[in-house]
């Protein structure tokens, strides 16, 4: 995201600190960034440094800055932990203020961090969400959720079609729609191989772009890893680890398939933004094997761009790929058509059982394989309906 026209706006005093208040456009929206002048984020990181007591901070002074600047918002939306107490402090603080007009909606993101913070702000918000029905039902039974499942709701994410367009992407080296996808494909396979120092055969690509973390089921990549140049397909992963030793256990299991398997996988730990994009656009397949996962994106870029998604089924995994031979129904009463291979299980049985009929379809059906690929390219994944979603959450919250 680029930041425009980014200058600063004004300044006010907070918590005995000089906070500047910088603004900026992005995406044609006017967008606040607070810089508080104690140092209190100058600490070299994002996470892991007093959080409390800076997010605290940050919350606080967010709403300071609406009420001196004489702001009178609707809807305060706040994310996650980290802006969840703005939910209490403006409940606590701000509610007789000239801000008494504003309702409070709190978007789930993932549970697994700062449940003690997402349950005292569901007990303030107005209305809360999850970013996928599924992930909603499944956290349901979580004691920070469970006396406030009144106001629940599950509302997918959605993607920027701009961002990921296979029509003017700049990373790939031919455009297309899902009019020429097999050709734009074609293409970018072979422009992937060639960037890897893979062998340049007409094989199944099966990539993954994820975080290396237990969440995102890091001993089924493994094993999907090894499935599949069994099958003779071949691998790229893209990604890296938060936690050195599963980034030192992915580098010496890189080194050892590198070695043995030279020119049929290829395993880049490590953030790449252009790379990526010609990942989604050179496989075949993209797989997503999560734990749990409240909505996933993968997927959505995955379809985008015409790649199948082999996805586990649990959260917004669930709600967003439609399994080829046991979905039919269930993606009819969504009003689309299957888009994929999905599993249950969180082993090896899970992943063969998905894995081995996509690669059989790309092998012994290529003609289906390639009007699914345009099939799922003609899917809409991005905003729009959730926007219309949330519009009408905003509503509801503002009868309150």
């Amino acid at each position: 995201m680029q930041v425009k026209n980014l200058h600063v706006h004004q300044s006010f005093s907070f918590g005995g600190s000089e906070i500047k208040v910088w603004r900026g456009l992005v995406e044609d929206l006017c967008v606040y960034f607070l810089e508080p002048k104690n140092g209190i984020f100058g600490v070299g990181c994002v996470y892991g440094r007093n959080d409390d007591r800076r997010f605290g901070f940050f919350c606080h002074s967010a709403l300071e800055f609406l009420l001196q600047s004489e702001s009178s918002p609707h809807i305060l939306h706040c994310h996650d932990w980290s802006s969840a107490p703005v939910a209490w402090l403006y409940k606590e603080n701000y509610a007789q203020s000239s801000l008494a007009n504003a309702r409070v909606v709190f978007t789930i993101h993932n549970l697994e961090f700062g449940a003690h913070y997402i349950g005292k702000a569901m007990r303030y918000c107005d209305k809360a969400t999850t970013v996928s029905n599924s992930y909603s039902r499944e956290v349901s039974g979580h004691g920070a959720i469970a006396p406030h499942l009144g106001k629940l709701y599950g509302i997918l994410n959605g993607i920027d079609p701009d961002i990921w367009d296979p029509y003017r992407d700049k990373f790939i080296p031919v455009h297309y729609t899902s009019e020429n996808v097999v050709e734009g494909k074609s293409a970018a396979k072979k422009a992937l191989q060639q960037k890897l120092g893979l062998q340049e055969n007409d094989v199944p690509i099966v990539g993954i772009v994820t975080r290396l973390t237990a969440q995102k089921g890091i001993h089924l990549i493994k094993h999907a890893v090894h499935r599949t140049l069994e099958w003779n397909g071949q691998v790229v992963l893209l990604g890296s680890a938060p936690d050195p030793r599963i980034q030192g256990d992915f580098v010496n299991f890189a080194n050892a398939l590198h070695g043995v398997n030279n020119g049929r996988v290829r395993l880049c730990l490590t953030y790449d933004e252009p790379l990526s994009h010609l990942i989604y656009a050179g496989s075949d397949f993209i797989l997503v094997p999560s734990m749990f996962e409240p909505c996933g994106l993968t997927q959505l870029v995955a379809m985008r761009y015409g790649a199948i998604p082999i996805v586990r089924k649990t959260g917004g995994l669930y709600d967003t790929v439609f399994d080829v031979d046991t979905d039919k129904e269930r993606a009819q009463a969504r009003g689309l058509e299957p888009n994929g291979f999905s599993f249950d299980g969180a082993d090896s049985r899970g992943v063969d059982y998905a894995l081995n009929r996509a690669v059989s379809a790309w092998f012994d059906a290529r003609s289906w394989f390639h009007s699914l690929c345009k099939r799922v390219m003609e899917q809409d994944w991005s905003w729009n309906r959730p926007a219309l979603d949330y519009i009408e959450l905003y509503h509801s919250a503002s009868k309150f």
